[in-house]
This record gives C-alpha cells, structure tokens and sequence, in this order.
C-alpha cells in the first residue's frame, strides 16, 4: 500500500449515484468552458503511436511505456503517456491557424506510477494545444492563458455548486505566479513538495514557473521532458485542496519549444540522440508551428470540485489489497 492518507471523520460528498451525475456535469461543462476561453476545437486523438516516431513522452525518463506488435501493420506501438508531442503534428496536419487550437480526451496507462490518493497507473486529461506566433513566446503571453484556464475553472465550480447545492467550492480566480528559483530561495531546506505546500497555503491558487532546468542548487524543482516545453516559460497550475491539506496539482502546461530551445534542452538533458527522430528532426528544421499546450486532470478536476479524499471515487482503476481494505473500512467506494 502506497502513502494512502484517510482524512479524519471523512465521509464521502455524494451517494455513488449522485457521483456519476457530478463527474458527467464537470466533465461536459468544464471542455465547453476551456473551448470558449482558448479558442480551441475538440479532435479524436490516438490511444497509442509507433514506437520509433519519437511522439511517445518520455516524461522522467524512467517509465516504462506499455507497448505491443502489431502484425498486420508490422510496427512496434507505444500506449501513449501524454500527448504532448502529438497534439502539435495534429495541429500542422490538420492546418489549424495561429490563435486557434485543439483539446481532447488523454487516456494513458502508466504501469510504473506508485499510486496514492492523487496517483492512478490510469491517467484520463484534457489534452489541449494552441497555435501561437513567435510574438506570443513570451510570459505574459503564458500568464494571461493561465489566468483564462482558472477562469474557466471557477465558472465550472461556481455551476456545479448551483447543480448540486450540497457541494461548496472556494477556488479563487487570483493567480499567484512565482518562479522555481524563488521557492527555493525562500525555503532552501524544504523539499520541492513541501515548498509547494507551503506557497500555496499562502495563495491558494499558484502557477509555479520554470520547471525542468537546474536550480541554483544544481537540482531541478521536478523533472520535464526536453522536447516540449520551453523550461523558462513553462509551470504547474497548483491549487489548496482543504480534504487532503496540499498543493493539488490540476495542470502541467507550457509554451513549446521552437528550434533554439530544443537544441539547448536536449544537450542540458543529456538526449541528443533523440535528433534522429522523426518528430524532432521536423521541430529543428523548422518544420512544426509554434505552440503552446498542457493537460489538465480530469479526474483531479473532479475530486477537487466535488471534494472526495480519494482518486479512485471519480475514476476506475486497480489499487492494492491493502488500499482496497483500508478504504472500505473506512466507507470510502473505489470505482
């Protein structure tokens, strides 16, 4: 059993039932909210990619991707694990403009995940990218996105409370953005988590800025893939979740990088030879529009705005005997 945390004298919001009603109305009112707010269109996106096509994320480096054959097609597939890479080649194939975007459903399989009441080895998001031009790769540009994705957030919260009069969300709008580097200045004997809990019960709702490269500490706040955000303009929509009493992390989002930051990004991280994929090999010639993009947790939005403790309320998936014991003990129903 992984760090299973069960909130004294917590008890679950809703009946199952009222549940699932309140899942579907996030779910179908938050992707309207986000459309309107960024300008973007929903398109299908693929379950998997082939393995050598470099569109696969590679996020730490460390998890093992869940792939199989393919006889009929004779290629190696990749279940993805975002869709980070993918979505951008689908805006140039689908010729979508700048100002304009895409979002859909991510579902992912990651077997390596160590699970908790956050974690799942199932991942269900918003994917979403957005052609931009390379006057945008600024961040103002990005502080002005992030603040429209939090509004897009509460107008969601402040429905759903209307729906179901029981629930009482407390999101606020202000944004507090702060870079990396002045967490760790702030609270140098703090672990990265711990700085992120502490920042956010002070702001409530933080964009943490500049992930993936060194710290003066020569360690990175947490870990980014090279090939898709630009380090310097990127971050986390982070907000206080009052069940758990943490930062709640709701989104992983960025600008992306264009020619110059990849090729820096790629020596820093130490994964030159990907240059020799086809994805990347496009990105360096110049070959791919300039965007920006995230996903936002669906299962995350859910818990946070219905107030459960546990991630297995507002999704299914599998979980260890232990949690599975512990939960039920405690009345708390794993989907």
């Amino acid at each position: 059993m992984s760090n299973l945390i069960i909130p004294q004298g917590y008890r679950s919001p809703l009946s199952v039932y009222e549940m699932q009603r309140a899942i579907e109305f996030i779910k179908s009112s938050f992707q309207v909210n986000l459309g309107q707010a960024l300008n973007l269109s929903r398109v299908s996106a693929t379950l998997f990619v082939e393995e050598n096509s470099g569109l696969n994320d590679n996020l730490n480096g460390y998890e093992r991707p869940v792939g199989f054959d393919i006889p009929d097609v004779g290629e190696n597939a990749q279940v993805v694990h975002s869709l980070a890479k993918w979505k951008r080649l689908a805006l140039k194939r689908y010729e979508f403009n700048v100002g304009k975007g895409l979002f859909t459903d991510m579902n992912a399989i990651r077997r390596d995940e160590i699970t908790d009441n956050l974690h799942s080895i199932y991942v269900d998001q918003w994917d979403w990218e957005k052609v931009i031009s390379r006057e945008d790769r600024n961040e103002d540009y990005l502080r002005r996105t992030v603040r429209d994705i939090v509004g897009a957030i509460c107008e969601t919260a402040d429905a759903l409370d209307v729906a179901f009069p029981s629930l009482h969300n407390h999101l606020s709008r202000e944004v507090y953005f702060v870079p990396t580097q002045e967490l760790e200045d702030r609270w140098p004997s703090k672990t990265p988590k711990e700085r992120e809990n502490a920042v956010t019960r002070e702001h409530s709702t933080v964009f943490l800025m500049q992930i993936g490269g060194k710290l003066r500490s020569g360690k990175p706040h947490d870990g980014r893939a090279p090939d898709y955000d630009d380090w310097t303009l990127n971050g986390d929509i982070l907000v206080w979740n009052p069940v758990l009493e943490c930062a709640f992390e709701l989104s992983s989002m960025g600008i992306r990088v264009e020619e110059a930051a990849l090729d820096r990004q790629l020596t820093l991280a130490g994964c030159d030879d990907r240059r020799n994929l086809p994805f990347h090999k496009m990105l360096l010639a110049g070959e791919l529009p300039l965007t920006m993009g995230g996903g936002i947790g669906q299962s995350r939005l859910c818990m946070l705005m219905i107030g459960t403790c546990h991630i297995g309320e507002v999704q299914s998936s599998l979980w260890d005997e232990k949690t599975r014991t512990a939960c039920q003990k405690a009345g708390i129903m794993l989907l």
